[in-house]
């Protein structure tokens, strides 16, 4: 008897804690599709990723040119001939991806260009949020874009449009 007396007051103490606690949600696709500057951010990457795509493309295309060209000729060179073909397909090769890694590596130009025009932005968004989240008292805010394990989510916990015009972008 004392054992269910016990776990029936802990459960209430569990529950009362559980309804205390104010969740909201956010559509960070729908914030961001909102907010201009992240679409200029958007594009400018990408016009620079197509640069940068189209002169490691100049450079592979000039390996393969070279390489079609040795194999036609390579029967007629002689040895040393053949050995400074390779090594400047080989040169080019490497060039090429020297380049890609520059551009596109793991802390390549890309990605530091990403970080100084987005992370501002995501910044703003997260003081935005934190100050919602302070003034409104809730205690987890979870984004809907991101979390695949949510099946459905009232619409009147989504905060989004509260967090735009908090950025100053009305909807």
């Amino acid at each position: 008897m004392k054992k269910f007396l016990l776990m029936t007051i802990l459960s209430c103490f569990v529950a009362i804690g559980a309804q205390a606690q104010k969740y909201a949600l956010i559509d960070m696709e729908y914030i961001l599709k909102n907010i201009p500057a992240y679409e200029r951010a958007n594009e400018q990457l990408n016009q620079q990723s197509k640069r940068w795509q189209g002169e490691i493309d100049v450079l592979v295309e000039q390996a393969q040119t070279l390489y079609k060209k040795y194999q036609s000729e390579s029967m007629f060179l002689s040895d040393e001939q053949r050995t400074q073909r390779e090594e400047e397909i080989l040169a080019t090769e490497k060039k090429a991806s020297e380049l890609k890694r520059l551009y596109f590596g793991a802390d390549g130009e890309l990605y530091k260009k990403h970080e100084s025009l987005i992370a501002p932005i995501q910044d703003e968004i997260y003081n935005a949020v934190k100050d919602i989240c302070e003034t409104k008292g809730y205690s987890m805010v979870i984004d809907r874009a991101s979390a695949a394990s949510i099946i459905y989510a009232s619409p009147k916990i989504d905060i989004s449009n509260e967090v735009l015009s908090k950025l100053g972008y009305s909807n």
